[in-house]
């Protein structure tokens, strides 16, 4: 899940400049997505994000197994690897995207909590685009009792990041 799980404090960390929405407004009188969501931030956590799960893919390649932990491979070749890692980044920042699109439908500013919502967003569109480009890899490997952990650690995992993250300046928020 690395590859998924770091894109979003990536974008945070390295994003800026121009929105993604182009400060769109829509008919509800809110922007698309809002200042937060910016294409050197989508480019910049999708990169940091393959580069992460192709550094996992070169450990396990190389018989890594921390805590004697067998770790999954991404695919059964390069590219389906590259595919799976480039799905699980991308896909989690399109998950944070969509629920910016929900809050800002919601009339809900920039930063504001949505408690559960913020924590999973990006984990349901990683695990959404990774099954649309290979079904097959992410049943073998997202089984019920790992999805389990995953709702269960994430969250925790999420409160403990961002609030470090607003700790050194990088969010204007602790959540």
């Amino acid at each position: 899940m690395l590859p998924a799980y770091i894109p979003s404090p990536a974008a945070s960390l390295f994003g800026g400049g121009k929105p993604l929405d182009f400060n769109v407004t829509l008919k509800d009188g809110e922007r698309v997505f809002g200042d937060g969501k910016t294409f050197r931030g989508l480019f910049a956590g999708t990169i940091i994000g393959l580069f992460i799960g192709i550094a996992q893919m070169v450990l396990v390649s190389g018989g890594y197994s921390p805590f004697d932990i067998q770790l999954p491979k991404f695919g059964s070749s390069f590219i389906g690897s590259i595919l799976v890692i480039f799905s699980l980044s991308f896909g989690s920042l399109l998950g944070d995207l969509f629920m910016s699109f929900l809050k800002r439908r919601l009339k809900l500013k920039r930063g504001a909590p949505l408690p559960v919502i913020d924590q999973l967003d990006f984990v349901l569109g990683a695990w959404l685009l990774v099954y649309l480009a290979s079904p097959v890899w992410f049943i073998s490997n997202f089984t019920y009792k790992i999805i389990l952990i995953i709702l269960i650690l994430t969250p925790l995992l999420h409160i403990v990041t961002n609030v470090i993250g607003y700790l050194i300046g990088v969010k204007k928020e602790p959540w």
